[in-house]
């Protein structure tokens, strides 16, 4: 064998406990309970203090690579992917030039991230008004599913799909088994709402109601009751919607859930007056809200938790004025996404392998990654050393994405990635390692 890591604490399908995970050819081939001793060409002992986790799978990242790459690109997503732990991404069709939403521009995304990716990447394609022909053709080429938004995606090429176009797409979808991402804020219910406009993050607040998410998932779930369509209600942060998507899977809805760390960790209480840092659609609501959330992923109507890595130039954040109607929308946590996690579901009794089930084993099944997201045997050998019990303070300067800009900036955080590694290979930053994945590879 390749590599053994021995490891006092891992987190496996049994649990949390001690294991030796076994590698060879880049796949794990053997998981023992225990500290045993296997011949191997390396073998790591990991420290007291490190559990040995399976590499996260974050399946809700904007990379905006090639077209805005001075937003993000594929080299320094990635590194900051790999410095929090995630070791597989699915990049989003919009904010890209041209947007997924066919397989010319699928082809020009890939060959833009070849031979610079840090950790494996997958693509969702885009569903738009007029480019129903081709989502048939981009399931074919490979991508993992299709995304689609209700009300303006905030960038003009990637228009939203109407009542009708939603449907249309998920009944040509279900012929072919693909699932659907929605977007799920209703538009009328956002152009009925106060504008967004000065430094008060409550008038923010007050132009994204609950309403408008709650309208828009119950839209969403009685399509894909009639179309058969696999859906999936992104980035949700109106816990209001929690029993509308419990309802719905009793009845047999093929649905499930995202939230993301911002949710779960911030509260509009909090958020000071011109803090555009914090600006992102659907909004960080209140305090209460924020534990409804953590209520919806205790009883499993949340699946799984998603970074929405969002980023954009110091510029487009518009902290000259604060003003958050007119700043861009979107958290940038890519490399925090564990850490912020731990923080908050180690105050509220869950364990690591809670943890890992929302963050590395149900995004890979989510998407079909067999091979993702599990210290299991035949699964890529992709692992994260973390340290639980260490604290840090965020420093902005020092995270991997491209600009300096984050929600999370001189907040504490409890558990520090010390180490991440691909197909038994550590990833260094230094040589881009990662591959490109299509449905039905990985």
């Amino acid at each position: 064998m390749d590599l053994v890591v021995r490891a006092a604490r891992a987190v496996t399908a049994a649990g949390v406990g001690p294991a030796t995970v076994a590698v060879d050819g880049g796949r794990i081939v053997a998981v023992e309970p225990g500290l045993v001793d296997l011949p191997a060409g390396r073998v790591v002992e990991l420290a007291a203090d490190e559990v040995l986790l399976p590499g996260l799978v974050d399946t809700h990242v904007h990379v905006n690579d090639p077209g805005r790459a001075e937003w993000e690109g594929f080299e320094t997503a990635t590194r900051a992917a790999a410095a929090g732990g995630v070791t597989t991404i699915v990049d989003m069709p919009l904010n890209s030039l041209p947007p997924t939403v066919d397989v010319a521009a699928l082809e020009v995304k890939r060959k833009a991230a070849t031979g610079r990716t840090h950790v494996d990447v997958g693509f969702w394609g885009g569903a738009i008004p007029g480019n129903l022909a081709e989502l048939r053709p981009l399931h074919e080429a490979g991508v993992f599913g299709f995304k689609c938004f209700l009300l303006h995606s905030g960038v003009d090429e990637f228009p939203p799909l109407d009542a009708e176009g939603l449907e249309t797409a998920m009944r040509e979808l279900a012929t072919f088994d693909a699932q659907l991402i929605v977007h799920a804020e209703d538009s009328e219910a956002i152009a009925a709402a106060p504008g967004p406009h000065g430094e008060k993050y409550a008038d923010f607040l007050g132009s994204r109601p609950r309403g408008a998410e709650n309208l828009a998932i119950t839209h969403v779930i009685e399509s894909a009751r009639r179309t058969g369509v696999r859906a999936h209600v992104l980035h949700l942060s109106s816990s209001d919607a929690l029993p509308l998507i419990a309802s719905a899977r009793r009845e047999g809805v093929a649905l499930s859930v995202e939230t993301c760390p911002h949710y779960l960790s911030f509260v509009a209480e909090e958020i000071p007056d011109g803090a555009t840092q914090f600006k992102c659609c659907p909004p960080i609501r209140e305090a209460a809200n924020r534990e409804l959330l953590w209520q919806g992923l205790a009883d499993g109507v949340i699946d799984t938790i998603v970074s929405d890595h969002s980023p954009c130039t110091p510029e487009l954040k518009r902290f000259d004025t604060g003003d958050f109607g007119l700043a861009w929308g979107g958290i940038a946590s890519l490399q925090l996404g564990l850490p912020a996690v731990w923080t908050q579901a180690r105050r509220r009794g869950f364990t690591l392998a809670d943890v890992v089930r929302w963050m590395a084993e149900r995004p890979a099944a989510q998407v079909g990654m067999a091979r993702k997201g599990r210290l299991a045997v035949g699964c890529d050998a992709d692992f994260a050393v973390f340290a639980p019990d260490e604290a840090f303070v965020v420093d902005v300067a020092t995270l991997k994405h491209r600009n300096p800009v984050s929600a999370y900036d001189q907040r504490p955080l409890a558990g520090v990635v010390r180490g991440t590694w691909l197909r038994g290979e550590p990833v260094t930053g230094a040589q881009p390692r990662g591959e490109l994945l299509t449905r039905g590879t990985c």
